[in-house]
């Protein structure tokens, strides 16, 4: 059989003040035709699982076009044109193909069009004959409309958040797409939504209730009546009609994958209290971590790269300087993305002392902190991730370099990225286990990598697009009534 396999991924935040374009993919990556078989390497992302499941089967693979932004805002539709067009013009000169793999997100929004999944699948089906089947891997937080229901299109989204199943989300969504070419199988899709929004750390599938909900579906797939069943409590800074918590299921009798989709999704309608997250003031964080033992961690959960945001908000480094933290016995560890900053220090050199206004460059969402100390590292910012998850995959923070502002160390680079993993910091010399406080800009990934060396975990109440309080989110477009800011009853 022939296989061809495509991403296009993106998460869009639609409260940020700037836009993707092709240079936001690129910035991450952006592989070509054959150039995909191998530039992963040992990655553990969906692209290589689902390389690896159709290697399994013998299939001939046709690659086709492989990128990912980091979540940011709105994508500009003559960028979108320019990747979506490249897919289909080597998918269209590819030849007949058995099947299509697509890795896409789920929450990407266009300038001019709020379900951007939706239009690829329709777009790639257009190149294809009538009856070609198409298979997709979704994230768990994406955004899963009614428009993305076509036929001869199944869909998979990861089981686990924080995010550790990607490589094993391609594989099976690959697996499901040659057995349903070999006619082993002959999917059927359904949807269930509930009208409500939660803090991603909230809606961990670690942790009650959402872990209760999961279990329920592997139960119903354990008893053989659905094939795959998926969960999307939904990336909440989308400005977006029809938000909310989703069941999307995969199996084979219409009316038993309808059942399994509504029983879900009413499940975390009944449990929705029990998704309140526990957040705790900045500053009351700090004081802790000053004056207790052992590793004090908190995600900087208002400005987190990961939900979209610039992570250029000097909040969490004006708390520690209020709070004393330079002069402190112990360091404490923040990050901030300020590429004119970090530019600037890095031609000072090494050891030299800088005076620097570091943040909200690119976000605008407040004014430059001034700051002075002492640069002790300067890099390239390149790093492997090595955390569960995305192991394997190269990280890219741009020109990155540490200032020692007393006590505390400012990870300050230029290109917004992941801060799931230790690699950050371990990749410039700095250890967080040794700190007495680090701040993640992290929603609740950061756990995965972070729990071992914490003695405590906190979500702190930062200001930003990304908040953890679902109830400070400006939406305009939603479908109202949303839970929780509307009480609703039924």
């Amino acid at each position: 059989m022939r296989i061809a396999v495509a991403e296009l991924k993106q998460e869009t935040n639609s409260f940020v003040p700037f836009t993707t374009t092709v240079k936001t993919f690129e910035d991450q990556y952006l592989y070509r035709g054959d150039e995909i078989l191998t530039a992963f390497g040992g990655a553990r992302l969906e692209v290589p699982g689902a390389l690896d499941a159709l290697h399994a089967a013998g299939a001939e693979i046709v690659p086709l076009l492989a990128t990912m932004a980091m979540a940011s805002g709105t994508v500009e539709r003559a960028s979108f044109e320019i990747l979506l067009g490249e897919i289909l013009e080597r998918l269209a000169a590819a030849g007949p193909v058995d099947g299509v793999y697509l890795a896409l997100h789920g929450a990407m929004i266009l300038e001019d069009e709020p379900d951007a999944e939706a239009e690829i699948v329709r777009r790639v089906r257009a190149v294809l004959p009538s009856g070609t089947p198409i298979t997709v891997s979704l994230d768990l937080h994406g955004h899963i409309t009614a428009a993305m229901i076509q036929p001869d299109v199944a869909y998979i989204g990861y089981r686990e958040f924080p995010h550790i199943d990607m490589y094993e989300t391609g594989y099976r969504t690959a697996q499901l797409l040659v057995d349903w070419v070999n006619g082993k199988v002959k999917p059927v899709m359904a949807l269930a939504k509930k009208h409500m929004v939660v803090s991603p750390d909230s809606a961990r599938t670690t942790a009650a209730p959402l872990a209760d909900i999961v279990a329920e579906g592997r139960a119903m797939e354990a008893r053989g009546e659905v094939l795959h069943v998926s969960l999307f409590p939904v990336q909440p800074w989308i400005d977006t009609p029809d938000l909310g918590f989703a069941a999307l299921v995969c199996g084979t009798d219409p009316a038993k994958t309808q059942a399994a989709a509504d029983r879900l999704a009413q499940m975390a309608w009944d449990r929705r209290a029990e998704f309140e997250p526990t957040i705790t003031p900045l500053d009351e964080i700090i004081r802790i971590g000053l004056s207790s033992p052992g590793l004090t961690v908190a995600s900087d959960s208002g400005d987190t790269p990961s939900g979209g945001a610039a992570a250029d908000s000097t909040a969490v480094l004006a708390a520690l300087l209020r709070a004393g933290a330079d002069r402190a016995d112990r360091i404490s560890i923040c990050t901030i993305c300020d590429a004119e900053a970090a530019a600037q220090a890095a031609k000072a050199g090494a050891g030299a002392t800088v005076t620097l206004a570091v943040g909200h460059k690119r976000s605008g969402l407040g004014d430059p902190l001034t700051v002075t100390g002492k640069v002790k590292v300067i890099s390239d910012g390149a790093y492997i991730l090595t955390g569960d998850g995305a192991r394997g995959m190269v990280g890219e923070m741009g020109l990155t370099v540490v200032l020692a502002i007393g006590s505390i160390r400012l990870n300050l680079r230029s290109i917004p990225h992941f801060e799931w993993d230790l690699g950050i910091h371990h990749s410039v010399g700095l250890d967080p286990a040794g700190a007495a406080l680090v701040f993640v800009r992290s929603p609740a990934h950061f756990r995965v990598s972070y729990t071992p060396i914490a003695a405590r975990i906190f979500l702190a109440d930062t200001p930003g697009p990304t908040c953890a309080n679902m109830r400070r989110i400006p939406f305009t477009k939603v479908t109202r009534p949303l839970y929780p800011l509307d009480l609703v009853n039924v």
